[in-house]
């Protein structure tokens, strides 16, 4: 009779057990909901953040974009004027260069000239000396000469007067000659003055084209540069527009995502939770979870392949998710080995003893992560139970 009672009391005491474990495992399913919600939540508020960021990046490139623009008006019309100067410099040079020929014509004409000059004042000079010798060497026989060939005094007078003039045009005739190689001498150095000027002239607008010349070189230059920082702005455009759609893509995943969480919040508030001894493996099933925990988590420690076992697990124990294993894995989007591939890869290949020992342990309700129904890799968003490189929550 003590006996009885004593097994009517442990009786009692596992129902007890078997509620409160009942309870707290749909209380903490609650609470592991309620947390993936509130990470979605903040992972949509960040992907808004990030999302405005982008745009106010995009804005201040397109603001650069418009001031790149203006700044290569600004060069073109500058490129424009430097070479209308250019031109105008070259049409100057030319011009000058014509000069200088010109010049050089009128120097030789003046050379030439002044080289018949000097030959007519030397000949004059030499015909004056010849006349003086020939009057003042001989001059009594020349006096005496023409005082008696003279018919009267008065032809003797004229005679006299006659050479007085001679001599007179004489120096007449050589100062005129001196006057006028000395004129051309200076009309020569005037015109090689004017050369010279023409010259230096010449260079100042040689000089001013070089500066020119440099000045397109650079300007074409940073006309080049420009494009090549428009070219790169309008990469930079077109790749914050290409991130900006992702993160809109990304955003209304969030929110479709966030959505399905709290339907799941919703109906994990309603449901019941299978014992696992309620749960009907099929054939097949052991090998069918051991290939998927290999192609989740085979670099991952032994607990963590546990653990994606027991995700599953937890799936076919809860009313949210399909009852059998294999409608679990294969449920659509939920494990990307099956869209991948992998897996059916891997069910040919078979998985290693540690998968097949971790799937035995998940199949017989060992759970290192309590009634978790997601894993992903860690990032700082979700909140959750971190084994190896995954994350469950």
């Amino acid at each position: 009779m003590q006996h009885r009672r004593r097994g009517i009391k442990n009786l009692i005491i596992i129902v007890l057990c078997a509620a409160l474990t009942a309870s707290g495992a749909a209380l903490g399913t609650g609470i592991q909901a309620q947390a993936s919600v509130e990470s979605t939540s903040q992972k949509i508020k960040d992907a808004e953040q990030l999302k405005k960021e982008t745009e106010e990046m995009k804005e201040a490139t397109e603001q650069k974009k418009e001031g790149l623009r203006d700044q290569k008006q600004e060069l073109v019309s500058y490129l424009s004027e430097l070479n209308d100067n250019l031109t105008q410099i070259t049409e100057n040079i030319s011009e000058i260069e014509d000069q200088i020929a010109a010049k050089q014509e009128e120097i030789d004409a003046a050379e030439n000239e002044l080289e018949i000059a000097r030959a007519e004042e030397m000949d004059q000079y030499e015909l004056m000396k010849k006349r003086i010798k020939f009057m003042y060497e001989r001059g009594d026989k020349t006096l005496l000469t023409t005082f008696f060939s003279s018919r009267s005094y008065a032809d003797f007078l004229n005679k006299a007067d006659y050479i007085d003039r001679m001599e007179d045009y004489d120096k007449k005739m050589y100062d005129t000659l001196i006057r006028i190689r000395k004129d051309i001498e200076t009309k020569e150095s005037g015109l090689r003055e004017e050369e010279e000027q023409l010259q230096n002239l010449k260079k100042q607008a040689e000089a001013e084209e070089t500066k020119v010349n440099n000045l397109v070189t650079s300007t074409n230059g940073s006309i080049a540069q420009t494009d090549g920082q428009l070219s790169a702005a309008e990469l930079e455009t077109a790749a914050y527009e290409a991130e900006l759609k992702a993160q809109e893509e990304n955003l209304a995943a969030l929110k479709k995502q966030l959505a399905e969480e709290q339907a799941m919040i919703a109906k994990a508030a309603k449901m019941s939770w299978r014992d696992i001894s309620e749960i009907q493996f099929q054939e097949g099933d052991r090998d069918l979870l051991a290939c998927l925990i290999y192609c989740e988590a085979g670099n991952q420690p032994y607990v963590g392949q546990v653990a994606v076992g027991a995700v599953v697990i937890n799936r076919v124990r809860s009313a949210a998710y399909p009852n059998t294993v294999s409608t679990v894995i294969y449920q659509n989007r939920q494990f990307s080995p099956v869209g991948s591939g992998r897996l059916a890869t891997r069910l040919a290949l078979g998985a290693p003893s540690s998968c097949y020992q971790a799937a035995d342990e998940a199949m017989s309700g060992a759970t290192p992560v309590g009634n978790c129904l997601y894993f992903r890799t860690v990032i700082p968003e979700i909140n959750g139970t971190i084994i190896g490189d995954h994350v469950f929550y």
